[in-house]
């Protein structure tokens, strides 16, 4: 008889319990990001391959918030015998990046290619350079 002993640590259920937990399910999948500033722009790139993103993508500014939201559709057909295991998540997703300032959603482009959304909100960074403060220390 053998025994085989697994220690866990506290880390890795906490891990591997929450992209299944009941919040996550709730929310839906949340599609990988790529947010950065070019110049005055913010340019965000979002993995959804497999998405037609005339049907099945919105892409909305609310306020202070750039909004990506859909579905990402399952089209699989069903197997009789055998086993399929799929680790492509499908359902309603939103994802949200919080802009610096309010735009005006006729100046926000967005475009897709070979399964990457690219937005692009021209100018949301004008007139946000940081003021560096001075730190002083008591005497």
């Amino acid at each position: 008889m053998t025994a085989v002993l697994t220690t866990r640590s506290p880390f890795a259920r906490t891990w591997v319990r929450d992209p299944w937990s009941a919040q996550a399910s709730t929310e839906g999948p949340v599609p990988a990001a790529d947010v950065y500033r070019e110049g005055e722009d913010l340019v965000a790139r979002l993995d959804l391959p497999g998405v037609d993103p005339a049907a099945d993508i919105t892409v909305e500014v609310e306020g202070r918030k750039l909004v990506v939201r859909g579905e990402r559709k399952d089209q699989r057909s069903e197997e009789s015998e055998g086993r399929r295991i799929s680790e492509v998540r499908f359902g309603a997703f939103r994802r949200t990046v919080t802009l610096p300032k309010s735009v005006d959603g006729d100046v926000v482009r967005a475009s897709y290619d070979a399964g990457v959304l690219t937005v692009t909100v021209p100018g949301v960074f004008t007139g946000t350079t940081p003021q560096r403060i001075e730190v002083t220390t008591a005497a």
